[in-house]
């Protein structure tokens, strides 16, 4: 049974979580365009991004064809350059797919949160699978327009929640779709994880050696080089991460997408502290509301980080774990996390029987994905599944930005009542970049 993630592991930079549903196709970008592939044949995998997490991924692919490694860090990409010593090398991924188009079959995108959209649709827009970190992008737009690449496309992607593969989300999903707590109109999200830059650096070190700083700037503002950007407390600044809520809230968040059949919010406001143009916040609370599904009702969706916890939790005398998800239904309560579940009050499910299992147990979160770009099989953190949650909480910390509460058109991708969460929602790129 896995845990909620603590600060040491927010220190090594593991990551979880995931959820969704899509049917890729048309599935090498080779010359047998209109034939599939045998799925004991191998891909051809380039990686965008070496060290890190990548490392983690680079070891979920490693039964395929390493033929291209691109990191604009020499020194973190140690490691997978002398375990791949065949494999071409590269420091920007645009020269990777310039040089090697025609031998790539699916990339692999590892690097900081500013630079996946860029770096997945160039590949994407080349034909090419595309598995993602997590957040899927920087911005609302880069979201959808990925998610709207890999459909015209038919493309294979996943994006990196890999705790979507345990089976404790699907028992919880089966729960609550089964009508164990009754129709669910309120969920409560909450990461005890925190990310927050404080000021900007002061004094700036010279650039280690290797390192190519204005790739890793990629399409963000130009800052001088600081150990308080790289190469992991990226996530502490809004011009490189999206805080707390970006990558967490893709962790548990989706726990409650996944069981509530959610996709676009139909309202969205935040509280914080003041906020800082530069750094993301101290603690953010998020309220979503969502329109009916199907024989769903409406319900809302609450995330806290960064400590803050429903305040219920100690009233109603629930358990007050450090990071959890809470379904409230018309007939009870469930709480989860990563690894454990619960039905509460404890004394009115004595004598519960959870219903079979109907979901089957995943095959690995990776090799899921190597299967659906081989076969076409389904995936189940696909870019539009992700996509979608990823909007969401990017939208979380536009409305937290503007601090006006968003009446969200999804189908439009506009806040209809506030014109100025535009520019936040496409974002900027610094000149010579774009998607």
């Amino acid at each position: 049974m896995s845990t909620p993630l603590n600060r040491r592991d927010i220190l090594k930079n593991t990551t979880l979580a995931g959820a969704g549903f899509f049917l890729a196709g048309n599935l090498r970008s080779r010359a047998e365009e209109n034939k599939s592939a045998s799925p004991s044949e191998k891909l051809n995998v380039a990686l965008v991004g070496c060290g890190g997490r990548a490392e983690g991924n680079l070891a979920g692919v490693a039964g395929e064809n390493i033929v291209a490694l691109c990191d604009v860090d020499a020194a973190r990409a140690a490691g997978a350059f002398k375990q791949y010593p065949n494999a071409k090398k590269f420091r920007d991924y645009r020269n990777m797919l310039d040089a090697m188009h025609k031998e790539i079959d699916a990339v692999v995108v590892s690097t900081p949160d500013h630079t996946h959209a860029v770096a997945a649709l160039a590949a994407m827009n080349l034909g090419k699978h595309c598995y993602c970190e997590k957040p899927l992008a920087h911005s609302v737009h880069q979201a959808r327009r990925m998610a709207e690449v890999a459909k015209e496309k038919k493309l294979a992607t996943q994006m990196g929640t890999q705790i979507h593969e345990g089976d404790n989300y699907r028992r919880v999903v089966e729960l609550v779709q089964g009508g164990a707590i009754g129709p669910v109109g309120e969920v409560h999200v909450w990461s005890a994880a925190k990310y927050h830059g404080g000021e900007l650096p002061k004094e700036y070190p010279p650039t280690p050696e290797g390192l190519d700083w204005d790739r890793w700037l990629g399409p963000a503002p130009y800052h001088p080089y600081s150990l308080k950007f790289a190469p992991f407390w990226w996530r502490n600044w809004w011009d490189f991460g999206t805080g707390t809520l970006g990558d967490f809230g893709c962790h548990y968040g989706d726990l409650a997408f996944w069981a509530l059949g959610l996709r676009h919010p139909t309202t969205v406001e935040a509280e914080g502290p003041p906020v800082d143009p530069a750094s993301t916040p101290e603690w953010l609370i998020v309220r979503y509301t969502y329109p009916a599904r199907g024989d769903m009702p409406p319900a809302s969706l609450t995330w806290y980080d960064s400590g803050k916890k429903p305040p219920f939790l100690a009233e109603k005398k629930i358990p007050e774990w450090d990071s959890g998800v809470l379904f409230i239904g018309a007939k009870g309560m469930l709480l989860a996390d990563y690894g454990r579940r619960m039905l509460l009050p404890e004394p009115q499910y004595t004598d519960f029987k959870a219903p079979e299992p109907t979901i089957p147990a995943s095959i690995g979160h990776h090799k899921e994905w190597i299967v659906a770009c081989k076969t076409g099989s389904p995936t189940t953190c696909n870019f539009d599944y992700s996509g979608a949650l990823t909007e969401a909480v990017l939208l979380g910390a536009v409305a937290y930005k503007l601090g006006k509460k968003l009446d969200w058109d999804g189908a439009a991708l506009k806040a209809t009542n506030c014109p100025e969460a535009d520019a936040l929602v496409h974002g900027t790129y610094r000149e010579g970049w774009s998607l």
